[in-house]
């Protein structure tokens, strides 16, 4: 199968920045470039836009702004018309890297904000559990779990809401037959 246009620059973009001793400077990068992209639509329809001068719009927006490495993977892309995947394959980019850093990203959610102090717990014991050296948390509100938490690490799920225990306990009693 062939490999994803994301997967593909993405890799080449990642090995770049290991060989050559560059994944903090071009993690910092390409997490600023995605932002720009993320917060100026304007960017990506005029990148779409089959009448306009896109590389020189590129070296023009981040040249003086980012290294050489992410202006070229930039311009490169906008070249091969792959513009429209530029966005993803920051994304997958910046994932690479926080998988080689092993930075774990997590999203905590719980019915009440957590304290600082609770914040704390989580991290230390999310560290202590896992093989990651750092963590990045969203930590979500949400009020319909009642108590307790849901923690999710990319395809994991640890959920120890009262309205899950709720919800299961509800499911027993159903199954339950008098006679």
């Amino acid at each position: 199968m062939a490999k994803l246009v994301s997967a593909t620059y993405g890799d080449a973009l990642f090995e770049l920045a290991v060989e050559e001793s560059k994944v903090d400077s071009l993690y910092a990068e390409a997490t600023d470039c995605l932002k720009v992209f993320e917060e100026n639509s304007e960017l990506g329809r005029l990148l779409n836009h089959p009448k306009s001068e896109k590389e020189k719009v590129i070296e023009n927006a981040f040249g003086q702004f980012v290294s050489k490495d992410i202006t070229g993977l930039l311009v490169l892309m906008v070249s091969k018309d792959r513009q429209k995947q530029i966005m993803e394959t920051l994304r997958y980019f910046i994932g690479k890297i926080k998988e080689y850093k092993k930075i774990g990203s997590a999203v905590v959610s719980t019915a009440k904000p957590l304290t600082a102090a609770q914040k704390e717990k989580v991290l230390s014991r999310l560290l202590a559990t896992t093989g990651y050296v750092d963590f990045e948390i969203d930590y979500i509100v949400d009020e319909s779990l009642i108590g307790g938490m849901v923690i999710r690490i990319g395809d994991r799920v640890v959920d120890s809401s009262i309205k899950t225990k709720l919800d299961e306990f509800a499911k027993d009693l159903k199954k339950i037959q008098l006679a």
